[in-house]
C-alpha cells in the first residue's frame, strides 16, 4: 500500500522553484565540485523564490533525486541540504492575524502597498508566483489547501485523516549541525518504509510570510524514512518518495537528467527540503 501525489504538477514546480533549478551534469561529485558549490549567494539561480529557467549551469541544489537502487544500507548519494538550521525556521502566524490579510491574486495590488514592494520587484514576483498557484481550482481527483496558519493546517490535516485520527508529522532533521551544503552522503541502514492509505504534504511557499501548500497523498507511491551520513559526519534523517509512476512528467526534468533515465523508465525518488512537512496516521 503506498502513496501517490495527483498534484504532482505543482508539486514539482515548487519543489523546483526551491531546489534553483539548472540543468545536470552527472550523479556522484568530486571534491572541486564539493568545494565550488560552497554556497556563494551570488551563484544561486532562485532570487525570493523565482527561478531563472534560462541559466543552463549545474546547481548543487538539484541533487535531491535519488532511485529506488540507492535504498539499501550502504548506498552512497550526492545530496543537497540546504546549510540552514531548520529549527531556525519562521513559524505560520495565527488564524486571527492572516484573517486580517486578504490572500488573493486579485488583491495583489493592495497586497503589494501593504509590504511595500514594487510590483517590477522579485519579492512581487514571488508573491503572484504563490497567489496564482493558491488561486487554482483543485481537479476532481486532488484535495489541497494553501494554509496561512496553524489552525488552517491542522484543520485541512483532520478533515483528511479523520477528526478521531491521531497523527505524527515527518520532516528532514539535521541530528548534526551545521551540515555542508553538497556532499555524498552514505545510507546508515535499510531505510524504513511508511506504509499509510493517506498523508498530506505540505510545502513552503514563497511569500513575505509563511505559507504552506498542502495536498492530501493517497495510492500509488511509496515513502521512506532514511538516516544518511556525510562524507564530513554529518548525520540527516530524511523522508523521501518515490513517483512509480513518471511516464507523463516532461522528458527534460530535472530528474531524468540528473539520473539519467527516460520517462516511465523507472520511479524517481527525492528528499524532501527540511521546511517541507509530512503528515500521517499515527498509526503509519
Amino acid at each position: 500500500m503506498g502513496i501517490h501525489f495527483p498534484s504532482w504538477r505543482i508539486i514539482l514546480s515548487v519543489l523546483l522553484v526551491l531546489l534553483f533549478v539548472r540543468s545536470s551534469s552527472s550523479r556522484m561529485i568530486s571534491d572541486s565540485q564539493l568545494k565550488d558549490s560552497a554556497g556563494d549567494d551570488s551563484q544561486l539561480l532562485i532570487k525570493n523564490g523565482l527561478v531563472d529557467h534560462q541559466m543552463h549551469h549545474m546547481d548543487p541544489s538539484v541533487h535531491v533525486f535519488f532511485t529506488l537502487d540507492d535504498l539499501k544500507a550502504g548506498k552512497k548519494i550526492p545530496i543537497y541540504f540546504p546549510n540552514k538550521d531548520p529549527s531556525d525556521s519562521p513559524h505560520l502566524l495565527s488564524r486571527e492575524e492572516t484573517n486580517s490579510i486578504p490572500f488573493s491574486l486579485s488583491q495583489l495590488p493592495y497586497l503589494l502597498e501593504l509590504f511595500s514592494l514594487s510590483k517590477d520587484s522579485p519579492q512581487a514576483k514571488a508573491m503572484e508566483y504563490t497567489l496564482r498557484q493558491c488561486d487554482v481550482e483543485p481537479t476532481e481527483e486532488e484535495t489541497k489547501i494553501c494554509a496561512t496558519s496553524l489552525e488552517s493546517m491542522l484543520d485541512f490535516v483532520r478533515a483528511t485523516f479523520g477528526l478521531d485520527t491521531q497523527f505524527k508529522v515527518l520532516t528532514t532533521n539535521y541530528l548534526t549541525y551545521p551540515v555542508t551544503q553538497l556532499q555524498n552522503y552514505t545510507v546508515l541502514e535499510d531505510p524504513k518504509e511508511i506504509l499509510a492509505e493517506k498523508i498530506v504534504g505540505c510545502h513552503v511557499m514563497p511569500y513575505p510570510y509563511v505559507v504552506y501548500y498542502c495536498h492530501k497523498a493517497e495510492g500509488g507511491d511509496r515513502l521512506f524514512e532514511m538516516l544518511l551520513g556525510g562524507e564530513d559526519g554529518e548525520r540527516v534523517q530524511a523522508p523521501g518518495i518515490c513517483h512509480t509512476d513518471t511516464s507523463q512528467w516532461d522528458r527534460d526534468h530535472v530528474s531524468f537528467r540528473l539520473l539519467k533515465m527516460e520517462p516511465g523508465t523507472s520511479p524517481v525518488c527525492h528528499f524532501f527540503p527540511a521546511n517541507n512537512i509530512l503528515w500521517v496516521p499515527l498509526s503509519a
